[in-house]
């Protein structure tokens, strides 16, 4: 018979209670017990309810309150050294290493955060050492598996793996010259074995080991560890189902098949095309193959005929007994329910599935592949089956418009009139910026009175007119903030903003929204990504109004702030039935009219976002070169339409850019400003290694940390910038947007960077 699985779920709670639980903690408004009793009827909830929809494989473990690798870290001891001694409980230990704390004579940064792999989620790096005591804190895993059967739901933990524990980490400040993270396995190892042993003790009949890393091109390299740690941990633990996701097993399938586990997963939405090499690889073996055929990533209803040829053929060669249908990874990545959805038309509800009903999902395609008689189970299918024909007429359709100017694209609709050393000439005399610029990413506080009114426009209570008198009064206390503190380049704050990528997409022909589709991006901060149905286009301006508006406030120039064609892409839910690219370049049309459109209106700088330009690199190295290719060339297609007189900036943050610098630099962005505190800065050598040419402007402090810098340490990072980067390329600005952020904590941090470009100026004449 085939079972069915769920890899994990949404932690954030229906109504996003684990949000206002953990916010209200940091406010001092929660106890810990109010806390831990939001998250225990948070977990209880999502265990019952997807047992509910007939699963039989339901995760335990991955709950967090933050972030699931952070929590390991937690569990096993992995606790920087700045973190300890602070007086401070467990929990706030664990809340200061994910965000900071400064409070109570406490003054502590947050660690690093990085994507977890290609997708929007960010995970907080953990940091090992010679040094690194490894001991087991608190069982999570085996907490919760107590939890959920003290609830009536038998559940399979989930912890990650050891080997991908490793990678992801990094070396701390303290460790020695040439230390890899991966030296400390055998150390690591008897952690997880009382770990495991432990399950198995309480009565868990399987684990799944979490090996993501298992689909990058490093696992290669790592055979040898993974059979000693595998042969060390199976004779103790449950039985161990090896879970792979995001992208496709290829040669490290060779060792995969040979380790003592008893179950693969792999990835069919990401990869289905690997089917066939696995089912070949584990055909002789006992190892039961779990098809993650329902995605974990997108919202689409899953084409049931589709993952049922995908089922059968893997039950043709292994059997019923040893095929589980699942979802292709833990649904974190996608909203809690559709039940939430009241405002959807009903075509548009039918296309979608959440998570929760994707849960309904693998139960019935593993119902059908067992052959149930359950009329239920029939009409199940039925009803797929019409709803899957009804997307398919609609996807049919396409703006013939739109699709015929992407396909009249030009190599000169990509280029800058001049090259960057004739731009910057041109642009410093029309600028008349100082050395050492000062700048912002873009969005200031979200103030509760913004979310209100907002809210308010929304229901009625505000007319259109009243909520832009509002605005125009938030735009103008931003703009004479920066004139009094003497920020250089001004930004008019985002205001009228909900998010950075559905404030586009709501402007644009193609998306649908939604009222409570949020998934998490870190920590609290949650995102409602909008969903691209259709071919997109721009029916009219979208920022002009507002960015003209602020810089009729000041004789200083203000910067227009737009988010790119790659970023609102990947930040979305995107449509499954094209190709990334089309959507991509059809985004970038769409703003190339927009940054047209601003420079018009006597907008002199213009900043196109790309954070994401980085997250959206295939996992596998042999896919890279043709994404860098459509993806620069979105950002080059959205910004080149301009004079040599408009200095264009872009943004990224949590990037590692060693792998792909000559895409960076073949973006030709005047400025970019990029993520610099958290990781140390280490990024600005590979800048320095490369001889980055344009204009930088590495972040001086963290603004996802409450924190506020001391004006020495600004200067401390501005000194190690200089000693790496020419002066003459430098600007001076924050990590990333201050959207998240209170004003007092701005204020205070902002003027701190003004006297430390101040400082420079002084001393780097």
């Amino acid at each position: 018979m085939v079972s069915s699985s769920v890899l994990g779920f949404p932690r954030i709670g229906a109504n996003r209670e684990v949000k206002k639980a953990v916010e209200a903690y940091w406010a001092g408004k929660f106890t810990a017990d109010d806390l831990t009793k939001v998250a225990a009827d948070v977990k209880r909830a999502s265990w019952t309810s997807v047992k509910a929809q007939g699963v039989d494989f339901i995760p335990s473990g991955e709950f967090s309150l933050y972030d699931h690798v952070l929590d390991q870290s937690a569990a096993f001891n992995v606790i920087p050294k700045r973190y300890v001694g602070l007086g401070l409980s467990p929990l706030d230990v664990y809340f200061a290493m994910g965000r900071g704390r400064q409070s109570e004579g406490v003054d502590v940064p947050a660690s690093e955060m990085k994507k977890w792999f290609d997708s929007n989620y960010h995970f907080v790096v953990p940091e090992f050492s010679d040094e690194t005591d490894f001991k087991l804190n608190f069982n999570k895993a085996l907490l919760e598996f107590k939890e959920a059967q003290a609830a009536g739901v038998t559940t399979r933990p989930v912890v990650l793996g050891p080997i991908s524990f490793l990678i992801l980490g990094k070396a701390s400040k303290d460790a020695k010259p040439g230390f890899q993270p991966i030296s400390l396995l055998p150390k690591l190892l008897p952690i997880y074995k009382t770990l495991l042993t432990d399950l198995k003790q309480a009565g868990a009949e399987w684990v799944q080991v979490d090996e993501p890393i298992l689909v990058l091109d490093i696992a290669a390299t790592l055979e040898k560890k993974y059979a000693a740690a595998y042969a060390e941990l199976a004779p103790v633990a449950p039985k161990i189902l090896l879970t792979t996701y995001f992208s496709r097993l290829d040669s490290n399938l060779t060792f995969i098949a040979k380790l003592p586990v008893a179950g693969l997963h792999i990835d069919l939405d990401r990869a289905p095309a690997q089917l066939d090499e696995v089912i070949r690889a584990v055909k002789s073996t006992p190892i039961i193959l779990s098809l993650g055929v329902v995605s974990g990533r997108n919202i689409w209803k899953t084409d049931f005929a589709a993952a049922i040829k995908l089922g059968q053929k893997a039950i043709d060669t292994l059997g019923p007994d040893r095929v589980v249908v699942a979802t292709s990874s833990s649904l974190l990545h996608t909203p809690v329910t559709l039940a939430s959805e009241t405002k959807l038309t009903p075509q548009q509800k039918d296309w979608f599935s959440f998570a929760l009903e994707k849960a309904g999902e693998v139960a019935t395609i593993a119902a059908v592949l067992s052959g149930s008689q359950d009329p239920k189970v029939a009409a199940a299918l039925e009803e797929n089956n019409t709803s899957i024909a009804k997307r398919r007429e609609f996807e049919s359709n396409s703006d013939d418009t739109v699709r015929k100017r992407v396909a009249a694209i030009t190599h000169d609709q990509l280029e800058r009139k001049s090259p960057f050393t004739t731009r910057k000439e041109i642009q410093a005399k029309h600028l008349k910026l100082p050395k050492f610029p000062t700048t912002t990413i873009g969005s200031f506080p979200q103030t509760k009175e913004i979310r209100q009114a907002r809210a308010k426009l929304g229901k009625g209570e505000l007319t259109e007119e009243q909520y832009e008198e509002f605005i125009k009064k938030e735009i103008e206390t931003v703009v004479r903030f920066q004139e009094k503190i003497d920020l250089d380049l001004l930004v008019h704050g985002e205001p009228e903003r909900n998010d950075m990528v559905q404030y586009f997409g709501e402007q644009l022909h193609g998306f649908v929204f939604t009222q409570n589709a949020w998934v998490q991006s870190y920590g609290s901060r949650y995102v409602r990504p909008p969903i691209i149905v259709s071919d997109i286009s721009r029916p009219g301006p979208i920022t002009v109004k507002w960015s003209s508006y602020a810089q009729s406030l000041t004789l200083k120039p203000m910067k227009g702030m737009l988010t790119g064609p790659v970023t609102i892409l990947n930040w979305s839910f995107p449509r499954a039935d094209v190709s990334r690219e089309l959507q991509s370049k059809q985004l970038a049309l769409a703003l190339r009219d927009e940054v047209v459109d601003l420079e018009k209106a006597g907008i002199s700088a213009i900043q196109v976002d790309e954070p994401a330009i980085r997250e959206g690199l295939p996992l596998r190295r042999s896919d890279w070169d043709a994404y860098l290719k459509w993806a620069v060339d979105s950002f080059k297609l959205s910004t080149a339409g301009v004079t040599d007189q408009l200095q264009t900036h872009s943004h990224f943050c949590y990037s590692d850019f060693d792998d792909i610098f000559p895409s960076i630099q073949r973006l030709d962005a005047d400025v970019i400003s990029i993520e610099a505190s958290k990781s140390d800065m280490k990024l600005l050598n590979t800048f320095k290694h490369y001889g980055y040419s344009n204009q930088i402007g590495p972040g001086v402090y963290d603004i996802h940390s409450p924190r506020v810098p001391g004006g020495q340490e600004i200067k401390d990072r501005l000194k190690s910038m200089l000693d790496i980067l020419p002066d003459s390329l430098l600007f001076v600005n924050p990590d990333c947007g201050l959207k998240t952020r209170g004003w007092k904590e701005t204020e205070a941090s902002l003027i701190n960077l003004v006297e430390g470009a101040k400082w420079a100026r002084e001393n780097y004449a």
